[in-house]
């Protein structure tokens, strides 16, 4: 027993882990001729939310979508992007770019600096208009879902020519991805590459 007014020690605290450092170029790349995806920040490192850096080719359109758990940050880094975040009047199949939500709200043309913010439930896409190349920052949270999504998906976008629409449908049903119109990715601006995706560790 102890004396009134004396503190008995408690559990001592652990000590504090060492920070990630991430150098620029650095991090786990998987590449394939519609998409490139490079991990900075996995479940391996964070309880909150896995961080990419995307690279989006001219052409490329993710399709809408939507999650009932996850949460996503888009922020575009260079280039730009055609953006879509809200329910629409009408889930039309075929393409999301016409969409208009109850309150007037249409995609927008996202440039560098601009940052969107995916709660669970909306409807979201992005795609790249334009001629060029587009990059940005993706945060998907919880990990480590994404990580695994993008690892299989890329191996079905690995394959010359439109990608396989029933492939991708099952993939997305696996991480909690309602697909509400197709994935899409245009020829890239020079050759194709032949083979899989290169999954290169870079640093």
């Amino acid at each position: 027993m102890t004396r009134t007014g004396t503190v008995e020690p408690g559990p001592q605290r652990p000590r504090p882990r060492s920070g990630l450092v991430v150098p620029p170029g650095r991090g786990r790349t998987l590449r394939t001729a519609a998409q490139q995806v490079t991990f900075k920040v996995t479940g391996q490192h964070s309880r909150a939310a896995s961080s990419f850096e995307v690279v989006v080719p001219p052409g490329f359109d993710v399709g809408a979508h939507v999650h009932t758990r996850s949460e996503e940050l888009f922020y575009v880094l260079e280039g730009e992007l055609e953006l879509l975040a809200f329910e629409p009047r009408v889930r039309t199949r075929d393409g999301w770019r016409e969409w208009e939500s109850a309150a007037g709200d249409r995609p927008v043309r996202a440039t560098t600096g601009t940052t969107v913010l995916v709660p669970p439930g909306c409807p979201h896409a992005f795609a790249n208009p334009t001629g060029a190349p587009a990059r940005m920052f993706f945060q998907a949270a919880p990990p480590p879902d994404h990580e695994r999504y993008f690892d299989e998906l890329l191996d079905i976008l690995a394959v010359d020519g439109p990608p396989d629409e029933a492939a991708v449908a099952a993939l997305r049903a696996r991480y909690d991805i309602e697909q509400l119109t197709p994935l899409r990715h245009g020829p890239p601006p020079g050759p194709v590459p032949k083979g899989a995706p290169d999954r290169s560790e870079e640093g």
